[in-house]
């Protein structure tokens, strides 16, 4: 079965993992799922409903990216559903936290770092 070449049009849960990760649009989100997660105190740490927060954040800001786009292009726009998706992100982010979270550090993380000196 082939890699789908584009996000989904409507939220499906694991989407990222069906995307063909040659694509840009495919490296543009898994370099943001990495960003959000380490900003969260990394993947480790996560609960599965952060995880599943972070995908559908991810999801909408690349819908919400296009919308700005088709905008930008002089395309028809809907104010109201681009309107909701923007509060449905901000709800997410407010959920998932606006502020940087340190990780955990284990024995190992800091002799690889100091064996890296």
């Amino acid at each position: 079965m082939s890699k789908a070449q584009a996000v989904p049009e409507q939220f499906r849960a694991g989407f990222m993992a069906e995307l063909d990760g040659r694509t840009a649009v495919a490296q543009d989100l898994r370099q943001r799922y990495e960003a959000l997660t380490a900003d969260l105190g990394g993947l480790p740490a996560l609960s599965y409903q952060q995880r599943s927060l972070v995908e559908r954040f991810l999801w909408l800001e690349h819908w919400l990216r296009t919308e700005e786009q088709r905008l930008a292009a002089g395309a028809d726009f809907d104010v109201g559903k681009w309107t909701q998706a923007c509060n449905s992100a901000q709800g997410i982010l407010a959920k998932l936290g606006l502020q940087r979270q340190a990780r955990d550090v284990s024995l190992a993380d800091l002799l690889r770092k100091e064996a890296g000196k």
